[in-house]
């Protein structure tokens, strides 16, 4: 076989050599670790302040029927070492979770919960007298303020990454095709920071040269070791496709040879738009196996969903209607025609019903559209101008900040659309849907969604399909709150919009 490594060589010293990645790693570590120290300290003090008034003697903890007294400053110090304990013990500093998102989230708020159930534990078997208000006030300081001390450094990790800092340098360990797959999904998500920067192939063939990657080494198992590659690349991490060429005792080996170096190993699976909450790792003797759940599209034809669509879309209604009413005087005065555009969609299964949104368009776009198709520069069946001569001058500034898609939460009540879901599609576009296409019917469209958040117009055709597809098969419920919460973001920012 063309791969090749090195012999294990076990150092008893430092390694020779580290990567930027761990050197910034660790300081990014040691500045989030000093920002929850902070805010767990500014947490028990507000406690203390707001509930005892500052530093008072008398203020007491009282444990064992009375035997023994406590000063509320001495626990306030407790509880903060307690906690911070709790933060590194639940491992939320580990290289792998700073900057990961939801699950840097959980594990802070896992930490959080297991403490003060202990305390509650601790208190009922020790019949403690914990003055209930402190502890409402420092739980719910203390769980935000780590929660918003991660969510500022994830910012500012983001903003290092996208200008060319802090970056992740990845080596493929396959094909190119396999490399192209990680670029396109990397650069799908800057804010991450991964970079694939050199391939390494161990199949026999020579795939040096590869057309599809010009500013890429691409490095055959024939002239060099993995070892050798890792140190020309300048790789952080080793990321293995070509699994069932090498074998479990091979990438065994690997992660053996590159952990002194500081260089982790990752395995791919071969899947792409697969949510975690799908996947899980059910080791079977030595095996690990990687359990796919089935799509989730079911689940969002529940009762529970139907019923947040429905609260959700009537409080929208009820905050919105002052903007709504000014915009319908505005359309009026500004161009002759109705209030309302009523467009033909299709919606779930496939039923067709008419959307409502405000009119942003003269009266007689439509004979205008033929002469206008050559300027098209929407994605696959959709006609979009970025200078539509047929929008009306409110038009643009309702469309620039989504405001003409407010009616559509009245199709909402009428349980024509979901709050969140696939765009949805013409019935010209629909009759072009192969059978994978088809399946965005399986929801209902929704007023946001993947699309809205992820660049609307600028989204090519394959790209909008993806993101449709990907949200049907892994709906869940707190993807349909994330979704609300950053179409707030990508609407104040008016991106893809026109």
């Amino acid at each position: 076989m063309a791969f090749q490594i090195d012999r294990i060589r076990i150092r008893g010293s430092a390694p020779e050599w580290r990567s930027d990645r761990e050197r910034w790693q660790a300081e990014y570590g040691r500045r989030v670790r000093a920002g929850e120290a902070l805010v767990l300290v500014a947490a028990v003090g507000a406690a203390q302040l707001i509930r005892f008034g500052g530093i008072d003697k008398n203020a007491q903890l009282t444990a064992w029927s009375g035997d023994a007294r406590i000063g509320y400053s001495i626990i306030s110090i407790l509880l903060a070492l307690a906690w911070f304990s709790f933060l590194v013990i639940g491992n939320t500093g580990s290289p792998g979770v700073p900057g990961a998102g939801v699950e840097e989230y959980r594990q802070i708020t896992s930490a959080t919960l297991r403490l003060f159930g202990l305390i509650a534990i601790v208190s009922l078997l020790g019949r403690m007298d914990f003055a209930r208000g402190y502890l409402a006030i420092a739980l719910p300081f203390g769980l935000l303020g780590l929660l918003g001390n991660r969510v500022l450094w994830r910012r500012y990790a983001a903003a290092q990454r996208r200008k060319g800092r802090c970056r992740t340098a990845v080596m493929v360990v396959g094909g190119p095709d396999a490399a192209r797959q990680m670029m396109t999904c990397f650069a799908r998500d800057p804010a991450v920071g991964y970079s694939v920067v050199g391939v390494y192939s161990p199949y026999d063939k020579d795939v040096a040269g590869d057309p599809g990657l010009p500013d890429l080494p691409i490095i055959t198992g024939s002239t060099m070791t993995v070892l050798d590659a890792v140190q020309e690349t300048g790789a952080d991490i080793v990321a293995v496709s070509a699994t069932e060429h090498l074998g479990p005792r091979v990438i065994n080996d690997l992660v053996w040879q590159l952990a002194p170096l500081g260089v982790d190993v990752a395995v791919t699976p071969g899947l792409l738009d697969v949510a975690d909450q799908r996947m899980s790792i059910r080791p079977i003797g030595n095996l690990p196996l990687l359990h796919i759940a089935k799509p989730q599209y079911a689940r969002s034809r529940s009762f529970g969903r139907a019923v947040f669509d429905l609260a959700f879309a009537a409080f929208a209604l009820a905050v919105v209607s002052p903007v709504m009413l000014i915009a319908a005087v505005a359309i009026k005065l500004d161009s002759r025609g109705p209030v309302f555009y009523r467009s033909e969609r299709i919606g779930l299964d496939g039923v067709p019903f008419r959307m409502i949104k405000f009119r942003s368009m003269f009266v007689d776009a439509e004979q205008q559209r033929a002469a206008l198709l050559s300027h098209n520069e929407g994605a696959g069946p959709l006609f979009k101008m970025r200078e539509d001569p047929r929008v009306t001058p409110v038009g643009r500034i309702l469309r620039r900040y989504s405001l003409d898609e407010l009616p559509q939460f009245i199709n909402v009540i009428r349980r024509e659309m979901s709050v969140v879901g696939p765009r949805p599609p013409l019935p010209g576009e629909v009759e072009r849907y192969d059978g994978k296409v088809r399946r965005r019917l399986l929801v209902k469209p929704g007023v946001t969604g993947l699309w809205q958040v992820s660049g609307r117009s600028d989204l090519s055709w394959d790209e909008s399909v993806r993101l449709d597809l990907s949200y049907v098969e892994n709906w869940s419920m707190v993807q349909d709150l994330l979704i609300i919460a950053k179409t707030i973001t990508a609407v104040t920012r008016s991106d893809g919009a026109y």
